[in-house]
């Protein structure tokens, strides 16, 4: 098995002392940034399999940090796990309408830190769903590779926006809850989740350009994903 890589990007030496510690007694590397800045040249440099983000920090602060990733088409897909001392719904929305793969607040427990981490990368690495390709006319996607066309041209989606998509297609013609989205592509579900998938649903909408209306609103439900398997 090949060795995992996470940057952590944290100003506080302290509990960036305290998650490398937790993490490297599970078998991970760990890269060390203490400003937003060097995260970004650490993040493009070392396309680490997780970026663990601080929301407050010098330089760059954590959110303009998780909008470059997402904006640079060769890191976009990323997964980001952001940590703040901010534990209102309000900003647990928005770190995840900025792009964000989970969200933890501070102070938190080692042990809660790591098997959020594995849970991020379990997600992202799940071999129990199938890896057949996906095809719909107008749409292929392909989950071994992690790609989607639409009209035969490529689409860049994050890693959450992939697994939206997936998991919306997999039940094609089935109406999906929002709790039943949050707890299939996020893992959990807490009190802002509704606003998290519309916002996700709505990004995701368009990139699929001239095939978003495949994803219908089920009004007080969720969503449905239209549309007949090809073979």
């Amino acid at each position: 098995m090949s060795q995992v890589n996470i940057l952590v990007v944290e100003d506080e030496e302290d509990i960036l002392d305290l998650v490398e510690y937790n993490l490297q007694q599970e078998g991970f590397h760990v890269l060390r940034a203490m400003d937003g800045v060097v995260g970004i040249q650490l993040a493009k440099k070392e396309r680490p399999d997780l970026v663990i983000l601080d929301l407050m920090l010098p330089k760059l602060d954590g959110k303009e940090v998780c909008r470059s990733i997402r904006k640079d088409s060769d890191i976009s897909t990323m997964p980001i796990m952001m940590l703040s001392a901010r534990a209102k719904e309000i900003d647990r929305v928005i770190g995840f309408e900025l792009g964000a793969d989970d969200y933890l607040t501070k102070p938190f427990s080692p042990r809660e830190l790591v098997l959020r981490v594995k849970a991020v990368l379990r997600r992202l690495n799940d071999k129990e769903t199938s890896n057949s390709l996906i095809r719909f006319p107008g749409i292929l996607i392909d989950p071994e590779k992690h790609r989607v066309e639409i009209e035969e041209q490529d689409v860049r989606l994050t890693a959450t926006e992939f697994r939206l998509l997936r998991c919306l297609a997999a039940n094609s013609g089935n109406v999906l809850t929002r709790e039943d989205l949050f707890d299939q592509v996020w893992g959990s579900v807490y009190d802002g989740y509704a606003r998290t998938v519309d916002t996700h649903i709505r990004r995701l909408r368009k990139k699929l350009g001239g095939q978003q209306e495949r994803i219908g609103t089920i009004r007080g439900v969720g969503y449905r994903f239209r549309g007949d398997l090809l073979q």
